[in-house]
């Protein structure tokens, strides 16, 4: 008998510490496009840690989300970019269109269908680093345009 009550105890402790231990679920708006199904290669392909921060459970399809509060968010089928002024960069061969806020910057694939944005602060994550992190797995969408500067354009001779 006792030796049972010191198993339920056991048992009890065990399931209570791992509780304790659970991350929240992140709460995340899904994408327009999330049931495309390049999003679902996109999203199993994902690393479990981005900029030294660890993968969490999102309550949406197709979105990611790094860090105990978030760091990073994820979007896999956001509206596709056309042509723009924004600011474009290529990392390890993927074009980004980088929009730089105040605490926040969102960095949205150009030339990709299904379109992937990612939110983050660039005080407490590398931009940088989260690109060239993220390559893998956006890689398996395949571009269709890249991003062009104005030294790229061939203007007719005056």
């Amino acid at each position: 008998m006792f030796s049972s009550r010191v198993a339920l105890l056991a048992a009890l402790l065990t399931l209570a510490a791992g509780l304790t231990a659970c991350t929240p679920i992140a709460d995340v708006e899904p994408a327009a496009d999330a049931a495309n199904p390049d999003c679902a290669i996109v999203m199993v392909s994902l690393p479990s840690v981005l900029a030294d921060e660890q993968q969490r459970e999102t309550d949406s399809q197709s979105s990611a989300a790094w860090g105990d509060p978030s760091k990073i968010i994820l979007r896999c089928g956001v509206p596709v970019p056309g042509p723009t002024t924004e600011q474009c960069a290529t990392v390890n061969g993927i074009d980004w269109i980088l929009q730089e806020e105040e605490t926040m910057w969102t960095a949205t694939t150009y030339g990709r269908e299904p379109a992937i944005e990612v939110v983050f602060n660039p005080e407490e994550v590398s931009s940088s680093t989260l690109l060239v992190q993220l390559e893998n797995a956006v890689s398996r969408i395949e571009p269709t345009r890249e991003c062009v500067s104005s030294n790229d354009l061939q203007l007719p001779a005056q």
